[in-house]
């Protein structure tokens, strides 16, 4: 009735937590919806507050804060920082992983500058992004764009490069990295590829340990092999999918 943009609960306890007994940092109202199913022995006041959140989004409240009341700060953690300290009820996504728009362009070229910069990527212009945007996918967080990674397919040796893959300083060690890389491997599957290779100079141990191989150039697509830099003398590592 007040319009209000925003909603906060202090909570007893913890908060929301998943099987693992870990914070569920964001939520949309169709998976608080599951909980409260599943969860039959919850508190009933906490119960009571899930249900309230849910409501108050599918009545327009834009988001919904569940905050434990006995963490010292908390208020100001959750509304100053962008990953915040309880979890946050939104009717969408605040994070997301999905393929780029248009719109991202911007997003992409400010996450890359530091990267191209320092010359562990290959610099791109605007235009040539402009015209690539479909092969890229982003990570977003409250719509900034803090991961992503671009697929460049060769049907015919059934091989994928994953590329321009990045993440924002401030969010590595968090599992977007795995969680991009899931993603361009579903999406490698979907177009029939059997085996994904990146080009590096510096992350070829986070390859490695997800399954990468040390392979030859001799490995890479013909039309791969011909725009190798041999001067920049990157490693090759594939993985089969």
């Amino acid at each position: 009735a007040l319009s209000a943009d925003k909603l906060i609960y202090l909570v007893e306890g913890r908060g929301l937590l998943d099987a693992r007994g870990r914070l569920i940092t964001n939520v949309v109202p169709q998976a608080l919806d599951a909980i409260l199913r599943r969860r039959r022995r919850l508190p009933e006041e906490f119960a009571q507050q899930l249900r309230n959140a849910t409501d108050a989004c599918r009545r327009g409240v834009r988001r919904t804060h569940l905050l434990s009341r006995q963490r010292d700060g908390i208020l100001l953690r959750e509304l100053f920082t962008r990953d915040g300290a309880g979890t946050l009820l939104t009717a969408h996504p605040y994070e997301e992983i999905r393929g780029a728009r248009i719109d991202d362009v911007g997003g992409i070229l400010e996450l890359l500058a530091p990267l191209e910069a320092r010359g562990t990527l290959v610099r791109r212009s605007r235009e040539l992004l402009e015209t690539e945007i479909e092969r890229f996918t982003v990570v977003k967080i409250d719509g900034m764009i803090i991961a992503c990674a671009a697929l460049y397919c060769y049907p015919r040796e059934r091989m994928a490069e994953m590329a321009c893959v990045a993440v924002h300083p401030a969010y590595r060690g968090g599992g977007r990295g795995n969680a991009l890389l899931e993603h361009m491997e579903a999406r490698a599957r979907e177009q029939q590829i059997d085996q994904l290779f990146v080009l590096t100079t510096e992350a070829a141990h986070w390859f490695r340990e997800r399954g990468f191989l040390p392979s030859p150039i001799e490995e890479l697509p013909m039309e791969r092999r011909r725009l190798y830099n041999y001067r920049r003398n990157s490693k090759v590592f594939v993985k089969t999918l």
